[in-house]
Formats: structure tokens, C-alpha cells, sequence
């Protein structure tokens, strides 16, 4: 069946763009069962899309029928098969709002221009949440509107997936009583508002310094602070307490701007979606990763025990939840919870580095892995815009995207990562070092380098150790 789409994508890839194919690639999998493949011919370069859930298909396309006729940031669909399992939609690039986070921040001090880009975002969010009323409602999936059968539903998939399989135990009536009086609470809040439904980091593509929005198939009806929630308490952006408590208020005062709201009011009903929310994310890790057995979605379950120890000793719901209360403190008190570490057993050394300076030296005693030479890629430092740029900035991501040339050598490069690592986890090895060099050490090699750790941190449960060589001797001299 897989194949037969495939097939049929290719087809409708050649019939849509009047080119043959030159490569098609398939993006790494994430925590769906949808498959995307980037397509490239001569003049052309999309996303293309595979999922028999033909009800999610068509959600998807026609919320993104809708953004787009509101001019709202979402990618364009170019072609859909007859069948509707298979689609082409424009292609916004691979980083994320979490591959930027994550690969520049410093423990816990974000970058001013990432905590911007967050504002943005939640600025962009206002604008889906208002104009999505106007919605057709009729094509959600799988259900319109996020009422009291959806949360009771997340909430079971907390117990089931979750607290049974980590075997934290609890009162099964007493539970089911608090979760009907926490759900009931929750929808007093006002609901008449587009609800993304998975509104995260890893959701929000940084297109040319703007944000555009993916997988928003499972929209419907809902509160203003579900999403928002979604974001802030995002498990493995962990992002600091003292950002969330500012990005919560300017959500709020951008919100303002547009409709009356009443900030306390507002807060109330806010923390309790944290708190369904984080319950919600834990049940997928607890599928995940408990019962599917895939081990990279336990990485997320430290996080999610901080934010939900967080919310436990800060906030008080107005209305008794005494069992579920309970078993929320055995969750983040459990022996066996805190036994699951963040922290992999696997290193993986990514490093960029200029040829001029050398290769770089192994430190683990291990010795050296893979070294990469960039230098037969197009340079963008040969063009005076990107000279004072790295391959970090979005303005070379995006010259590079557009390169055919260094996306095949990636291409090449991931699926020996994928050999080496896969391997290395299995025989319990403790370190791998792949490193990229290139003239200057500036672009080709940096953006390279970038890519594969961002590649394999979502593929793999192992930690990455990411360094620019040139950029941390230039810090270094202008410290000195």
C-alpha cells in the first residue's frame, strides 16, 4: 500500500510540475503516521505528503484552503491525487522554532532574537485563533470543537498510557470524579476560537526571520489559553520560567488590542490548560515510549516531571482535585520516573571547523569518526550579503535550501549517521565525532553541521555535543 502511494506521488509530482524527478528524500519521521518526502526536479522543490487517514487529509486541506485565503502563514497545496492520501504542498524549509532554540541557546539564556521571534509567534497565533471562526467546523477530525468528550479523552490517555504503565497508582472512581470536575471547570472558559491542538515548537518553521505553521490538521473549536499553553510548556524546549511568565503577558497584551479580556480571569482558566495539557503530552510519551517502545520519547519525560512539579507547587485550582492531585505529586515523586534521564548514553561530537586551522583533535580516546569536506559546495562567503553571516542565520539557510547540491550531500551524509548511530546504541558505545570542514568555517561547514544534529537529536535518544570552531575563537578574541 505504501508503495502504490509512492507511486502514485511521484506521478502526481510529475503531472503537477511537467518535470521529472531528480531526488526524492524522506524527511526523518516524527511522532505521526504521516510520511513527507522532499521532491526536486529541474525548476522545482516540495514537500509531498502520504497518509491514509483520509479524514486528517482532508482537515488539513481545507483549514489550509482557508488560512491562505486569509493570508495567514501556512503552506501552499499544489496537487492532491484523487485518492486523497497523497498531496504536494510547498516547501518551507527544515528549521524549526525548537532546531533554533536548541542549537543557540546557552542553558538557561535564550537568545533576545529567538525570545522575539517567540512574541511573533504568539502574535501570528492571535491572528489563526480570530480569523479561525470563521471556519467551516464540519471538517474537523476528529471532532469539532475541544468540549468535554475531547478532554475526557486526554485525560484517560494520561491514565491509561501513562500513570498505569509507569504503575503509579491511584483510585480509579476518585480519579474519574476529579476528571470530570476539572474538565467541567475548564469549559467555563470561552471556547468559540480556532484551537491549533498541537500549537508547539516544533510546529513553527522559521521561513526568511518569519514564522509559518505546520500540522494544524486536528484544529477545532476551543479556549484561547489551550495553544498558548501548548507552547509555552513545550517539555524539551524547556524553556526558563522567567521567558514564560513574559511571553504569557505579552500574549495577553497583544490579545488586548484586539478583544476585551480580563488578565486574571484569563490566568485562571491558563493554568489549568497547563495542567490537561502537560497530562496530555505525558499519555504520548507514555504510548510512545512505554508501550510502543520507543525510546527517544522517554527523553521528554524529565522535562515534563519539572513542568508538572512546577505547576503542582504554584498553582491552585478554585475546586477540589484531591486524588487527581495525588497521584500528579506520586508522578513527580516516582523512583522510577526520576530513574528515566534525560541525559543519553551516546555522545555525538558535531563539529565545523576551517581547514586552515586543521582537523579537529578526538578528545574522547576514541578516535575520530567522520570528517567531511564541504569545500566542493557553492560558497555563499564568496557574495558580500552573506560574508558577515554564518551558516546559521536564516538568511544563509535559505541559500542553501535552494541548493540542490549540498541538499544531496546531506542526504548522503544522514543515512551514514544513521548506520553509524544505530550501531553505536546497540553495542553501548559512548561516543561518535563526525566533523565538517570547509575554507573559512563560517558557512558551508556550520550549516552542514547544524543539520546533521538537528537530524539525528529527533531521530536518536542521544546527547549532541555541537561546536563551531571559528565562531567560538572569534568570541573568544573579542572577550580577550
Amino acid at each position: 500500500m505504501e508503495q502504490s502511494a509512492q507511486s502514485r506521488l511521484a506521478l502526481l509530482f510529475e503531472q503537477w510540475s511537467g518535470e521529472k524527478i531528480i531526488s526524492i528524500t524522506q524527511l526523518p519521521p516524527s511522532g505521526s503516521y504521516r510520511y513527507y518526502y522532499r521532491i526536486v526536479s529541474d525548476t522545482k522543490k516540495v514537500l509531498g505528503a502520504i497518509n491514509q487517514d483520509i479524514k486528517e487529509n482532508k482537515a488539513f486541506l481545507e483549514f489550509s484552503r482557508f488560512f491562505l485565503e486569509n493570508k495567514l502563514p501556512v503552506p501552499e497545496i499544489f496537487a492532491v491525487a484523487p485518492e486523497l492520501d497523497c498531496y504536494l504542498l510547498q516547501d518551507l524549509g527544515d528549521t524549526t522554532l525548537f532546531d533554533w532554540l536548541t542549537n543557540s541557546r546557552t542553558d538557561e539564556v535564550l537568545p533576545m532574537a529567538v525570545i522575539e521571534f517567540y512574541k511573533k509567534s504568539l502574535e501570528r497565533l492571535i491572528d489563526f485563533q480570530l480569523i479561525g471562526r470563521g471556519l467551516d467546523y464540519s471538517f474537523c477530525y476528529p471532532r469539532a470543537s475541544f468540549d468535554k468528550q475531547s478532554m475526557m479523552w486526554d485525560l484517560h490517555y494520561f491514565k491509561y498510557y501513562f500513570l498505569k504503565l509507569a504503575q503509579i497508582p491511584f483510585d480509579e472512581q476518585l480519579l474519574e470524579d476529579d476528571f470530570n470536575r476539572f474538565a467541567d471547570f475548564l469549559l467555563q472558559a470561552d471556547s468559540d476560537f480556532f484551537l491549533f491542538r498541537d500549537f508547539q515548537s516544533r510546529n513553527i518553521m522559521v521561513c526568511n526571520g518569519e514564522p509559518a505553521f505546520i500540522d494544524y490538521q486536528g484544529g477545532r473549536k476551543g479556549a484561547l489559553q489551550y495553544d498558548l499553553a501548548s507552547l509555552l510548556f513545550d517539555a524539551k524546549a524547556n524553556l526558563p520560567n522567567y521567558v514564560r511568565e513574559d511571553l504569557l503577558n505579552h500574549y495577553i497584551a497583544a490579545l488586548t488590542e484586539k478583544i476585551t479580556v480580563d488578565s486574571d480571569n484569563f490566568k485562571s482558566y491558563y493554568y489549568g490548560y497547563v495542567l490537561v495539557r502537560i497530562m496530555q503530552a505525558m499519555g504520548a510519551y507514555g504510548f510512545r515510549g512505554f508501550y510502543e517502545k520507543k525510546e527517544h520519547f522517554l527523553k521528554s519525560i524529565p522535562f515534563a516531571l519539572q513542568n508538572l512539579r512546577f505547576i503542582l507547587e504554584n498553582y491552585q485550582p478554585p475546586i477540589k482535585l484531591a486524588s487527581l492531585t495525588d497521584a500528579l505529586w506520586k508522578v513527580v515523586t516516582s523512583e522510577k520516573l526520576l530513574k528515566i534521564s534525560s541525559e543519553p548514553r551516546l555522545i555525538v561530537t558535531i563539529t565545523s571547523f576551517s581547514y586552515k586551522r586543521g582537523i579537529p583533535l578526538d578528545y574522547s580516546g576514541h578516535g575520530g569518526g567522520f570528517v567531511f569536506d564541504c569545500r566542493a559546495m557553492h560558497n555563499p562567503g564568496k557574495y558580500d550579503e552573506y560574508k558577515t553571516k554564518t551558516g546559521r542565520d536564516p538568511e544563509v539557510i535559505t541559500f542553501f535550501e535552494k541548493d540542490e547540491e549540498i541538499q544531496e550531500f546531506l542526504s548522503n551524509i544522514f543515512s551514514l549517521a544513521d548506520q553509524s548511530v544505530t550501531k553505536y546504541l546497540k553495542r553501548n558505545f559512548k561516543h561518535l565525532m563526525i566533523s565538517f570542514g570547509c575554507t573559512g568555517g563560517q558557512h558551508r561547514s556550520v550549516y552542514c553541521a547544524e543539520k546533521l544534529a538537528a537530524y539525528i537529536r529527533a531521530k536518536y535518544p542521544v546527547q549532541i555535543k555541537l561546536s563551531h570552531i571559528e565562531r567560538e575563537m572569534a568570541d573568544f578574541m573579542a572577550k580577550a
